[in-house]
């Protein structure tokens, strides 16, 4: 086979996994750094966590954090009504599992939605590098490229991107449209996909409670997040904020 030609089965497989681990990490600095600690002010993290996370995310998403913290707020605001920027139920469950990137995209960059949702949100040093999302995606591909060669390394580059998109999607389709629900709010509890996502699959949880940095309500119910933060917090590099008892 061509395929045989150009890279061994071991090496696509080992690319794969490194794909996974890839995606993982990025999921994880998005739920911590960009959902819960930005956008909800759920954590404080200790700053040398703050710029890690922040250079993982402009590194392996090309997200610009306070573009994504006020899409964010907004559809909280006018979550599964008119005005939500990304709701299965206004625009179509289809549309935002498969299209959810354009639609965050068009809100991402109206300028009135990010002066409005993100007043509290200030620039510093770190955004002059930070701001340039394209250089660290850049990056990111070419230490892909380096790693498994040209055409494995852009197939694993690829790969992480749509990874990344898809599960993104999910939490915005998907969580609001299937699974279980334990409080009375239009979004849904999806365990295999808070396996996934680093906990941001307990979606219905978090509705309810979304100033909280934990989003498992159940001790069954899977939050690598909030494991996340529970460790960092022992260390003294994170601190949740007061938020609502959490269930058994």
């Amino acid at each position: 086979m061509l395929d045989s030609l150009l890279f061994s089965t071991h090496e696509l497989m080992l690319a794969m996994a490194c794909v996974f681990c890839t995606v993982q990490i990025a999921t994880l600095c998005t739920t911590v750094y960009l959902h819960r600690a930005l956008s909800h002010r759920a954590v404080t993290l200790a700053r040398p966590v703050e710029i890690a996370m922040r250079a993982l995310i402009w590194l392996t998403t090309g997200i610009e954090p306070r573009q994504w913290a006020a899409v964010h707020r907004k559809h909280h605001k006018f979550s599964d009504a008119e005005g939500d920027p990304h709701s299965p139920y206004v625009h179509g469950f289809w549309q935002i599992q498969l299209l959810n990137y354009f639609y965050y995209r068009r809100e991402a960059a109206n300028p009135e939605t990010v002066a409005r949702f993100t007043r509290d949100v200030v620039n510093d040093r770190w955004d002059r590098l930070f701001s340039r999302t394209w250089l660290g995606l850049l990056l990111f591909a070419g230490t892909l490229v380096v790693a498994f060669g040209p055409l494995l390394g852009a197939i694993a580059f690829v790969a992480h991107v749509l990874l990344y998109i898809f599960l993104n999607s999910s939490i915005n389709g998907a969580a609001h449209w299937i699974g279980y629900q334990r409080f009375a709010n239009s979004a849904r509890n999806m365990w295999f996909l808070a396996l996934l996502t680093a906990g941001e699959g307990l979606h219905n949880n978090h509705h309810e409670f979304p100033g909280s940095s934990r989003f498992a309500q159940r001790w069954w119910e899977i939050d690598p997040g909030w494991y996340t933060i529970a460790i960092l917090r022992s260390l003294g590099l994170a601190q949740p904020a007061p938020s609502v008892a959490i269930g058994d």
